[in-house]
């Protein structure tokens, strides 16, 4: 995989036949859209492929497949423009393999709300190792919230992501509620009650694990908490699912603060089969303007948990999407709007401004003003900051990653990811 920064005047074309690449694949690839409009600074993900197949009439993907002894998953991973989906025509071509090597393997886990889109949905299943629905929440006599999820489960059966139980503080309000946290956490009925409709849910639909999102949780709470992922992990374990828990993005056991006081990395690390680092947001909605995750202060976060938590039990956390800030920021007024990472590249071809990356921050932004004069500062994810923080998980020995979300498609994640590692 190369990843190519475009220049003034450069176009797919020209971009392609720098690479000795079919700039259609290029281009599909990339999201370019029709007329080929790309900004200064916009990246590419270039890929050399080794085999290519013709499709020939009355051929599938599952003939294809089994013609050249590979997955069907493998050849969705190879062929972004499939979208996940079976249909064929003759003359296409279907890339077999690529040239380059992958550093390692990793596992995946994509989270999504039910409102989904569906063709966002099968596109990105393929490159997921799990896939879990976005939550099930706690009633407020302690019993399990249900979520609409099917959809969700029918696109991680058909594409080969196991499916994951989310669990968390969620109210009837889409709110975490940390009074329904202490609620399971120190009423044994209320607790056996959740323990038991879990149980039912993860039979009748067929969930592979559970991952517990239980976020704001006082200090008082902290040892009930991992009690209580140790009480799952006994109970579920035997059964043959994994628990895992995500944890809030700390750099000292004793930070302050209701956002992680609750959470015991140690504790919580020794009760769970893996965690995730929800290593994004320091960028966020009423902050002021910065890369949603910069790299420094992800590993900070990264050094710390490989003191309390076994490296290979660890998921890092990799945001997909930017946000978009009015400036000037004043705090506690300013309200930045969240965008997909590819809004954020068409913000930049439709004001002709060029995109600019933050060397420390591994991170692109740009300026650009709208049409009432208000100037803008935009912060995203692009190729080669997500390839810095992907790389990450081969440094450090990790598991792999957990996707905050796919709700949003941004193809340039999908290939780096297949492009770095053997998706497990």
């Amino acid at each position: 995989m190369t990843i190519h920064v475009v220049g003034p005047g450069e176009s797919v074309d020209s971009i392609a036949a720098e690479y000795g690449v079919d700039p259609f694949r290029l281009a599909a690839d990339n999201e370019v859209p029709a007329d080929g409009a790309l900004a200064v600074g916009q990246t590419l993900i270039v890929r050399f492929p080794r085999r290519i197949h013709a499709v020939r009439p009355g051929e599938t993907l599952h003939s294809i497949a089994e013609a050249y002894g590979v997955s069907v998953r493998t050849l969705y991973q190879n062929n972004w423009a499939l979208g996940g989906l079976p249909a064929l025509e003759p003359g296409q071509e279907l890339v077999i393999s690529y040239q380059e090597q992958t550093i390692g393997s990793a596992a995946f886990n994509g989270y999504a709300y039910p409102f989904i889109g569906q063709t966002v949905l099968d596109a990105a299943t393929p490159y997921l190792t799990d896939l879990t629905p976005f939550t099930y929440g706690i009633a407020a006599d302690g019993g399990l919230l249900s979520l609409a999820d099917d959809a969700l489960l029918r696109s991680a059966r058909q594409h080969g992501a196991r499916p994951v139980f989310h669990l968390s503080t969620y109210t009837e309000d889409h709110q975490f509620d940390a009074g329904r946290a202490a609620l399971v956490l120190t009423d044994e009925t209320a607790q056996a009650r959740l323990i038991a409709e879990m149980a039912q849910v993860l039979r009748d639909k067929g969930f592979a694990g559970i991952d517990v999102d239980f976020e704001f949780l006082p200090a008082v709470l902290a040892a009930a908490y991992a009690q209580f992922l140790a009480r799952l992990r006994r109970l579920f374990g035997a059964q043959g699912y994994f628990v895992w828990a995500a944890l809030a993005p700390k750099t000292s056991a004793g930070q302050p603060g209701l956002l992680y006081e609750g959470h015991d990395y140690a504790a919580v690390g020794a009760a769970a089969d893996a965690v995730l680092l929800m290593t994004y947001e320091w960028g966020y909605t009423y902050g002021p303007p910065m890369g949603v995750s910069p790299l420094p202060q992800v590993r900070a976060v990264l050094d710390y948990a490989v003191t309390e938590i076994p490296a290979e039990k660890i998921f890092l956390g990799l945001s997909n999407y930017g946000y978009d800030w009015p400036l000037p920021f004043i705090q506690g007024e300013t309200k930045a709007r969240s965008i997909s990472n590819r809004r954020a590249v068409e913000l930049a071809v439709e004001h002709d401004v060029a995109i600019q990356y933050d060397q420390t921050a591994q991170a692109p932004f740009f300026h650009y003003s709208d049409p009432g004069g208000v100037v803008h500062e935009v912060w995203f994810d692009n190729a080669r900051s997500l390839s810095a923080r992907l790389r990450l998980i081969h440094e450090y020995g990790f598991l792999g990653a957990g996707i905050w979300n796919i709700m949003r498609p941004y193809s340039q994640l999908y290939l780096a990811m297949s492009a770095l590692y053997d998706v497990q």
